[in-house]
């Protein structure tokens, strides 16, 4: 096992930014009024491009407008802007989905996320566990503050929080994933492989498992699995540009040093 990656490293690993863009339910979004799970993503059949993720801005930004108060509209138009980088963007829609819905989990659970992928991580676990308090133990949300403690290098109570949900949702993809990629970021790439594994076996599983899956392939240099993985639901081309920016990545100065054992401070 090697150490700690660095903490821009592990950031990097935690928010998927390495492989392609987590898949939207994007097909038909013209006619789709279902919000996104924030804690779930949906795969679609054709390749995802960042096209589609600005058409899903677009389409929902303008349901948004017309009817702010609409909660799937908040929803969806927040996961179409974290889709498309706009995270910032996406905070500030769902701040006021939050003022408008103060006890709904769902909402405040996106918030929480999306605080988490703006970079305000500790603002993100408060939320998180402001909508946890005094609500019946909800497996999703323990996940997705697992996700924000392991940004936080709070590695024990994150696997602790990964196995209670477990139990609860047993074999559930989304928190394997998780706890997947909480063993990337110690290093042990062969244990977060095993878990990626039975994730995607799971009918359920999503894109960004089997992304995530990808990158941990890739980060042990089997660049030409890494590329077929990835291959299964994005285009040749993207999956192949996905391959060559994490070997793009692993090539800078301490970025292999860091997966390899480079110690770093903790948080």
């Amino acid at each position: 096992m090697t150490a700690l990656p660095s903490a821009t490293l592990r950031r990097r690993l935690l928010a998927g930014v390495v492989l392609a863009p987590i898949a939207l339910a994007l097909g038909g979004c013209a006619k789709s009024t279902s919000a996104v799970d924030p804690t779930m993503t949906a795969s679609i059949a054709k390749p995802v491009t960042q096209q589609d993720f600005a058409d899903a801005a677009a389409y929902w930004g303008q349901r948004y407008t017309a009817r702010p108060k609409d909660r799937d509209a908040a929803l969806n138009y927040a996961a179409a802007l974290q889709r498309t980088g706009e995270t910032q963007q996406a905070v500030v829609v769902l701040n006021q989905a939050a003022l408008d819905l103060p006890n709904d989990r769902v909402v405040m659970a996106a918030l929480g996320k999306a605080q988490a992928a703006n970079g305000d991580l500790e603002t993100a676990l408060a939320t998180i566990q402001r909508a946890e308090d005094g609500a019946p133990p909800d497996w999703k949300l323990m996940s997705a503050e697992g996700a924000i403690l392991d940004q936080l290098n709070h590695t024990d109570e994150a696997r602790a929080l990964y196995d209670k949900a477990l139990a609860m949702a047993p074999g559930d993809p989304t928190v394997l994933s998780n706890y997947g990629m909480s063993f990337v970021i110690t290093g042990d790439l062969k244990k977060a492989e095993k878990l990626l594994r039975q994730a995607i076996a799971s009918p359920a599983a999503d894109s960004r498992v089997r992304q995530n899956l990808a990158l941990v392939v890739g980060l042990q240099g089997r660049f030409d699995e890494a590329q077929k993985i990835a291959s299964a639901e994005l285009s040749p081309d993207q999956a192949a540009a996905n391959v060559a920016y994490l070997k793009q990545m692993l090539a800078q100065q301490n970025s292999w040093q860091a997966l390899k054992g480079a110690k770093t401070p903790t948080t």
